[in-house]
């Protein structure tokens, strides 16, 4: 701890940087994890006849901090996906991860809020990495038309759940009602019984200091008393 003084600019620069740390962004982000990607069944191909189903969930957020001025992090949102590409004859499986890059800037609001200002992906932003080794070439050409209908999915599901009040409220940092809270808790509680501990504790201390200093509180007998009569 020091005892070094600071002006309020740079306290308030200090704060903000402690405050919005890129543990703290991940664990609002993710709240997002664990949520169901369910697209399809699709018709793709001539006559719409093939049939696509992708299903997977949002997993954990990675990333770090890219800014100071300001406040800047790139964020990654990694959704695993597995397909389903049913030809009418016979069904093929195959994995995919699907990457969505966020940029999320820390802005101060006037009511000593942080709120953590999320660009939405969009489609282009999208990283779709296809595992299709092994797989036919008719199932390959499937997978590259159902690419870029995934990629407008996933920006547009994502975009939306951002939107959502349980994301907005797990992206901002109250700071003032922090501080009202923490307020709350210096000195006694309204219901703690400071009185009657008091008085409690009194009588034995002051019966054990009489104790203690009893040939001050009792008059010497005087060394020559009188005669009595």
């Amino acid at each position: 701890m020091s005892d070094e003084l600071i002006d309020y600019r740079a306290w308030g620069v200090e704060f903000f940087h402690r405050a919005v740390t890129v543990e703290r962004v991940l664990r609002g982000v993710n709240v997002l994890s664990g949520r169901v990607i369910d697209v399809g069944p699709m018709g793709v191909g001539p006559g719409r006849l093939v049939k696509v189903t992708a299903k997977g969930h949002i997993g954990t957020a990675t990333g770090q901090r890219v800014g100071d001025e300001p406040v800047t992090f790139r964020i990654t949102l990694p959704v695993p996906i597995e397909f389903v590409i049913d030809l009418g004859m016979d069904k093929q499986r195959f994995n995919a991860l699907i990457e969505v890059p966020l940029v999320i800037t820390a802005r101060a609001r006037d009511d000593l809020a942080i709120v953590m200002e999320i660009t939405p992906p969009t489609k282009e932003e999208v990283r779709v990495d296809l595992q299709a080794e092994g797989l036919r070439a008719q199932v390959l050409k499937v997978t590259a038309g159902v690419e870029g209908e995934l990629k407008r999915f996933v920006a547009r599901y994502v975009t939306k759940e951002l939107a959502k009040p349980y994301v907005q409220d797990a992206t901002t940092i109250d700071v003032g009602a922090a501080i009202e809270r923490a307020a709350a808790n210096v000195g006694p509680k309204a219901d703690a019984p400071v009185g009657g501990n008091v008085a409690q504790d009194l009588a034995p201390a002051l019966e054990a200091e009489i104790l203690e200093n009893a040939d001050k509180f009792v008059p010497e007998e005087s060394a020559d008393p009188e005669p009595t009569a």
